[in-house]
């Protein structure tokens, strides 16, 4: 089965729950709304580094984009705004003290590399924003591992890895802090009210299936639960609640069906908590997700769907 060459395919082919076509341009508009308050969150909070990496994240990925479009003589799509929507991710999994030519790099990386290459919008087989990350963490690990406090830019060392050496101890005020966003971690990871509206926005919206995210959070959350782990910092801390509402939804790299969504969410989680607790990482929100890209292809042939094909008006059910 060919892969469609666009997200309206996909869109479409999806599942019942998309009610009406939309253009990719307007999945994507909806897509950098429910972005837009926690890239003004994590510039409140990281102040002036955070609005430069936002900046310079989006600025090179649109240029990215439109010079290798150039270069192999493709039509321009950059009204698309797929590459804007590539940018606000790559920035919003960065720590806030990103230099700017890493950030650059990490741009060129997800939109040539990861999308480019492949084909374009709706052919490339890992989410390009984690690919750029995943780039930047492999190659410069000390710089993407530099977490500062909020407002006052001390530095400071993640929950996760206090829970990885079996330090942390956690109350209710710090269960609130980590839930409001008032903690250190990447610009957009760490409010996680501003990621469930976000969420719920684009669920209301019809832009994106609750399953896969809703399984991911589920699966970690019963492993975290039989290790007898604190389940509440589990889904506060980290990338778990972003990487679940807005990496594991991407039309492109995620299965099209209802069942594979489910699967892959699964596997995100099973492999996040995996990571966590036994990995050499804190953390690993984007290798379960990357990984689980790759089984995407074998997920929708699980439970096959045509592209392009819906059913006709008045037929039977």
């Amino acid at each position: 089965m060919a892969a469609p060459s666009d997200l309206n395919e996909i869109y479409l082919s999806s599942s019942p729950h998309f009610s009406a076509k939309r253009s990719t341009s307007e999945i994507m508009l909806c897509v950098i709304i429910s972005l837009l308050p926690l890239c003004i969150y994590g510039v409140v909070l990281f102040k002036l580094p955070a609005l430069i990496t936002i900046l310079v994240s989006v600025t090179s990925c649109v240029a990215f984009e439109w010079i290798f479009q150039k270069i192999t003589k493709q039509p321009l799509r950059l009204r698309d705004l797929s590459a804007i929507v590539t940018g606000i991710m790559l920035a919003l999994v960065l720590p806030p003290t990103t230099p700017i030519w890493m950030t650059i790099l990490g741009a060129f990386f997800a939109i040539v590399v990861a999308k480019g290459f492949f084909g374009g919008i709706g052919a490339n087989v890992f989410n390009p924003a984690l690919t750029g990350r995943a780039f930047l963490f492999i190659s410069f690990p000390l710089a993407m591992s530099s977490w500062v406090q909020p407002f006052d830019g001390v530095s400071s060392a993640t929950v996760l890895s206090e829970i990885k050496t079996g330090v942390f101890v956690a109350d209710s005020n710090m269960y609130l802090q980590y839930f409001f966003g008032n903690r250190a971690g990447c610009i957009g990871e760490t409010s996680a009210l501003l990621i469930l509206i976000a969420f719920l926005f684009l669920v209301l919206a019809k832009i994106v299936d609750w399953r896969a995210p809703i399984s991911m959070l589920a699966v970690s959350t019963l492993c975290t639960w039989i290790s007898n782990g604190d389940i509440l910092m589990n889904l506060l801390s980290g990338g778990m609640l972003f990487g679940a509402v807005f990496m594991t939804t991407d039309y492109a790299t995620a299965p099209v069906t209802g069942w594979g969504r489910i699967v892959f969410g699964a596997g995100c989680g099973l492999i996040t908590f995996l990571i966590r607790r036994f990995g050499g990482y804190p953390e690993g929100v984007m290798f379960s997700i990357l990984i689980m890209n790759t089984l995407t292809p074998f997920l929708n042939n699980l439970t096959p769907t045509k592209y392009g094909y819906g059913k006709k008006k008045g037929a039977k059910k």
